[in-house]
């Protein structure tokens, strides 16, 4: 896991909403990338959904979403669909998001870790931790950051 103040990984990828540029939103916004094992499971729905229930919250922070993992697209298009998202889910198929930002593997070789990281405008890692915090945690480190 990358600690925070390390400078964030840029990246090009594939998502539900078209090509997402990390780069774009350096200097710009606040970022949240979720990196989760799988979509439409159990743990991974909950945790996603319970950020889409707060997102106009977060997005009146002047904050984007991004959940990663490296399922097909076609998967994230029916689970984005399936729960609504308005945040993007990327596809990692290669693992070059998730090795880029040390989350790691569990269960063997099979699921990615579950990590939570806000990147600051600046293009900084503000926050790290493994599991499913709860979003209010999440509101309250990007509210300290504006």
């Amino acid at each position: 896991m990358l600690k925070v103040g390390t400078s964030a990984p840029v990246f090009k990828a594939n998502s539900t909403k078209g090509i997402v540029d990390l780069q774009a939103h350096i200097g710009k916004e606040t970022i949240v990338l979720i990196f989760y094992p799988g979509d439409d499971t159990p743990i991974c729905t909950k945790q996603l959904c319970a950020v889409q229930d707060h997102y106009t919250k977060i997005e009146r922070a002047n904050t984007v979403v991004f959940g990663v993992n490296p399922g097909s697209m076609d998967k994230k298009r029916s689970f984005a669909d399936k729960f609504r998202y308005e945040f993007p889910l990327i596809v990692d198929e290669d693992e070059t998001i998730r090795k880029a930002y040390d989350v790691g593997k569990v269960l063997g070789l099979f699921f990615q870790q579950r990590i939570v990281y806000i990147i600051g405008k600046n293009g900084t890692i503000l926050y790290a931790k493994k599991g499913n915090p709860p979003v209010s945690e999440l509101l309250q480190v990007i509210k300290n950051q504006a």
